[in-house]
Parts: structure tokens; C-alpha cells; sequence
């Protein structure tokens, strides 16, 4: 099975949730898990395992090979191209106030994993302080932010780039009376 199948089957159970018109409650509890790890499934965090899988298409009321056959298949590329219509907004596990996340990529390498996404902080916005699996890189689009970094705060700007260990326990925060935009890339190592 490629990458692309593998990392695409939770985008296509949103698809198919939302289509449908139901909640990610429901179907989490249709599908007898929680309501975190399906919405870790559908973006991308993690992967199910088959049982999870087959629990939860059912619950999407489709048999798997319906379900496989709705997946599209990628073929070998040179280039990824995304155009500005293809960003998903995203909703992440984490409980946060004022953050707007938008899906640009996620790709699977042989040894390692690139996401990159747009988050929008909003003025005001509030979430707990994160720490990661991750190097990441972020770059401001719009507006400014106070990037708290441990027990640092730097300033970000547009057209200011910030690059560090994912460990460190991080938040973004708009001070200002306007919207910030940045463009935030994960590195994930496998092993």
C-alpha cells in the first residue's frame, strides 16, 4: 500500500463524515472509540489499526470495498502542486481558542515525514503550551506574534522565520488587534 493511500484514509473518513452531514461524535461513538483518537485519524496524526478501521467505516455505514474504492490512488510524481482551493481547514485534538489551522501537505518519505500547514492566530487566541516528536520550521505570512519557547518570548514579524526542536514546549500568541498568518512545517524522523 503507498504512503499516499495510507495517510489519505483519514482525509477521505472526514470527506465522507462531512458529506454525510455527521458530527465526529456520532460517528466516534458508532464506531465504539473516542472522539481525540478519530480526529487524530482524520488528520493525519495517526494511523488505525485494521479493527479501528473496519469499526469505523462501518459506523460511516459503507462496506470496506466501497470504501477502498473511493480512495484515490496517486501515481508517482516529481512534484506535489496544491493550488489555494485545496486547502482543508484542519481541527486539531488540542482544546485552543483562536487558532485556525489549513492543511497544505503531508507527505511520507522512505526515512522521514514533512506536514506543512497555515495557522491563523486570531487576536486573543489562547491554547496550552505544546511540545512534539518534531523539528519545525515557521515562517510569518501576516501580522506579528509572540512565540513563546520555553521560557523565552521572540518576537515574530512578517517575514520572520523561526526553526527549533519541537520538544520545547511552544506557543504562538497574538498580542495585537490583527490577525496573524504563519506557515508552519513539522519534520518527523522515522525510525
Amino acid at each position: 500500500m503507498s504512503e499516499f493511500i495510507i495517510t489519505g484514509i483519514g482525509k477521505k473518513i472526514k470527506e465522507i463524515r462531512k458529506d454525510n452531514g455527521r458530527k465526529l461524535t456520532e460517528v466516534a461513538q458508532a464506531a465504539d472509540i473516542s472522539k481525540g483518537l478519530l480526529s487524530k485519524i482524520e488528520n493525519g496524526r495517526t494511523v488505525p489499526s485494521l479493527p479501528v478501521l473496519l469499526s469505523i467505516i462501518k459506523a460511516l455505514k459503507l462496506r470496506p470495498d466501497d470504501f477502498f474504492a473511493a480512495l484515490d490512488y496517486e501515481k508517482s510524481q516529481t512534484y506535489i502542486h496544491k493550488s489555494a482551493e485545496q486547502l482543508l481547514p484542519i481541527k486539531k485534538e488540542e482544546e485552543n481558542k483562536g487558532y485556525k489551522h489549513y492543511s497544505i501537505l503531508d507527505k511520507v518519505f522512505k526515512n522521514f515525514r514533512i506536514e506543512s500547514e497555515i495557522i491563523e492566530v486570531l487576536p486573543g487566541a489562547y491554547r496550552k503550551k505544546l511540545y512534539n516528536n518534531t523539528y519545525q520550521f515557521r515562517h510569518v505570512l501576516e501580522g506579528s506574534l509572540q512565540f513563546h519557547l520555553n521560557q523565552e518570548v521572540i518576537l515574530l514579524k512578517k517575514g520572520d522565520s523561526l526553526l527549533f526542536d519541537g520538544h520545547l514546549e511552544h506557543l504562538p500568541l497574538n498580542e495585537t488587534d490583527q490577525s496573524a498568518k504563519m506557515l508552519a512545517m513539522y519534520f518527523y524522523h522515522n525510525k
